[in-house]
Formats: structure tokens, sequence, C-alpha cells
């Protein structure tokens, strides 16, 4: 059965977050994406979500990039073509460089679409074992009280695993504080590129913390530099930034870059990449999980079915969506039971859309 798109239909739609999220770079406090929708000639739809943020501080990709590359370049290149397979579109759009989280959302469209057609849930064909994964969450507060609570409520709510934001100057004093109260929880620290090879020596000391993980702790180009620090710290190095597609991901782990790759299947493409980074991570030994991007439920649930792999051996960033939503734009939203969540059995994502919430968020439509 092929996949011939009878419309496309993009929205650009906005949502306040219950709270702000803060890091060193950014503080999110209004989250705006871009949704596609994908209606093939039988009246199927499938959905997708392209998640940059509003400013270049993640990526160099923001919302309103993603907007003019989707409609003035991507559209017109899947105009009139028969898609076989969601990952058709690696090759459609091979004539384009980077722009990976506008071509993810086209792309986890068709991958919601073709479940619906081959009626199956999504993460059995992207090769899931799991009926339910593990949930992680991030403690992104302003001050160290406002970061303790937070984390204190996540442990509450039963996530597995905690993960807070790291900066030069206020990391041990927080870290006293965290393992002061919380020696057992499960924690790893992401840093979003604060750091320089000047640090390691103070990167070292953080050791006795027993953390899971430090997640980018350098610039985002700079493999090399990651390389030389995992040689000199016991606490395995995560790279997020870094890893943009299959091949940093190689790169990355036979320099001995890193010990663990954060996967966002937004921010290398698609999740036919997403895939490829999987299988080489299990190859390596690689300690693999997937992060969020203060995604509305659309993106998530595409999140949630990548995360079945079962080379996800760690539990990723996939919070509720009443973490960050008062009402999401999926029915029912996503539910985190003591710390798990269930995969849903129904065709393609496993979600209906809220319509009327959709429409009530929608600032801008565009269709073709």
């Amino acid at each position: 059965m092929n996949m011939r798109i009878k419309k496309w239909t993009m929205r650009l739609i906005e949502m306040p977050l219950k709270q702000p999220f803060f890091t060193h770079l950014e503080t999110v406090s209004m989250r705006q994406a871009v949704i596609i929708e994908a209606e093939d000639e039988q009246g199927g739809v499938g959905w997708g979500e392209a998640s940059a943020f509003s400013t270049p501080w993640y990526t160099e990709e923001t919302v309103l990039t993603e907007w003019h590359i989707i409609k003035d370049v991507l559209f017109p290149l899947l105009h009139g073509k028969t898609i076989d397979h969601p990952s058709d579109v690696q090759s459609l759009f091979a004539s384009v460089r980077g722009n990976r989280m506008a071509k993810a959302g086209i792309e986890s469209a068709l991958w919601d679409l073709y479940a619906k057609q081959q009626n199956k849930p999504l993460y059995r064909l992207l090769g899931g074992m799991r009926t339910s994964i593990p949930a992680g969450a991030v403690a992104a507060g302003k001050t160290t009280a406002d970061m303790i609570t937070r984390m204190a409520a996540l442990m509450e709510s039963g996530y597995e695993r905690i993960k807070f934001k790291m900066e030069p100057k206020k990391d041990r004093y927080l870290l006293k504080e965290i393992r002061r109260l919380f020696p057992d929880v499960p924690l790893l620290a992401d840093a979003n590129s604060a750091y320089s090879l000047q640090d390691i020596d103070h990167l070292k000391s953080l050791d006795e913390y027993n953390l899971l993980m430090i997640e980018q702790p350098f610039h985002a180009e700079d493999l090399w530099e990651h390389s030389k620090l995992q040689k000199e710290i016991k606490t395995p190095v995560c790279l997020d930034e870094s890893i943009r597609s299959a091949h940093d991901a190689k790169c990355a782990l036979e320099m001995d870059a890193c010990r663990v790759i954060n996967v966002k299947f937004s921010r290398v493409g698609g999740l036919t990449e997403a895939i490829k980074i999987h299988d080489q991570c299990v190859s390596n030994g690689a300690g693999l999980w997937t992060g969020g991007m203060i995604e509305f439920g659309i993106s998530r649930a595409h999140t949630i079915a990548l995360a079945s792999l079962p080379g996800f051996t760690i539990p990723g960033d996939i919070v509720s969506s009443d973490h960050y939503w008062e009402e999401d734009v999926i029915e029912t939203g996503i539910i985190v039971e003591n710390g798990r969540i269930q995969l849903s059995e129904q065709p393609g994502i496993g979600y209906e859309i809220n319509r009327k919430r959709l429409d009530t968020m929608t600032i801008d439509t565009y269709f073709v």
C-alpha cells in the first residue's frame, strides 16, 4: 500500500507552559510548534510535529525557519510523489542540507499514517519490544530551592530518573544539596555546553556525586574535546546536541567521545535516522535514552514509540502531558503511572487528536 498524499496541512500552534522551563541559555514560558497533517486519498490522516524552539538556543532551527522550509522547500519536493514507506523521504529530501527538525515533522506524520494503513501500533513497526517504558523527567528551576522543590514533586510522582540543569560556579553547591536530600536518586546532569576543556579538573571532581552521566558538557561541535574529557573522568559523558545523525554517532562512539547518547528523533531528522543511531549504540554497547523537547503530545507519542526499542535502557525525558500543559492536543494525554508509560495498541501513534483544542491553539494555517 502506498501513501499518495491528497492534502498536506500545516498549523502553527502556541501554548503557555504551566511553569517556566529554565536553562542557562534560555527560559521557555511560551511554546510554539508546527503541526503537520498528512491526508491520503482514502481519507486516512497521519500527524507529525516539528519541534524547534522560537529562538535558536538549542539548534540553529526555529519555528519560523521550519515553517519556511516546509512550505517553500519540502512540500514542493513531495508534490505528486508516491511514497511507499516513511523512510523514502530521506532520499526525497537529500538535496536539502540540515533543517532536520522540519524534515522530522513531515516524516513523523508519514510514520503515523503508514502505521494506520497497516492497522498496527507505530511502536511495533519501529521494532519496539516493550509494552511499557520507564519515564524520567527534568527538574529545571531558576534557583536551587526551586529545583529541589520540582525534583521532590517528580520523585513523588514516581519518575525513575531525574535530570537537572548544571552550570559552572553553581554545580557543586547544587549537587551537595541534592545528594544531602536525595542520596540515592538516579541523577543525571545536563550542561547544555556550559563548560570547556579548562574545566576538566573541576568536572573530574564531580565523580564523587555518583551521576548517571554528564550530558553535553562542551560545545556541540567539540567531539574531540569530549573524547579528552571522557578519558579523564569516571562519570559517563552523554552527547545530545553533538549528535545530529547516525554518522555523528558513529564518529563519537569510535573516538570514545561519549558512552551514552541522548536521541531526540526531531534533532536527528526523523525516526528513520533515530533507529540507525539506536542500532549503532546497541552494536557498540553504548547507553541510550530518548530526550524531550518540551513538545506537545503528537511528538511525545512518537518518542514513546521510539523508546520501546530494546536499546533504550535508560529512562527518557518523557513526562506526562499535565506536567507542561493544562490541556494537550491529544485526547487523554500522556499518562505516567508509577513511573511508567503504557504503550497504546491502537494503530499509529495510539492517540486521537483533540481537534477542538488544536483549533484554539492555532495561530496560522497553510495547506497544499
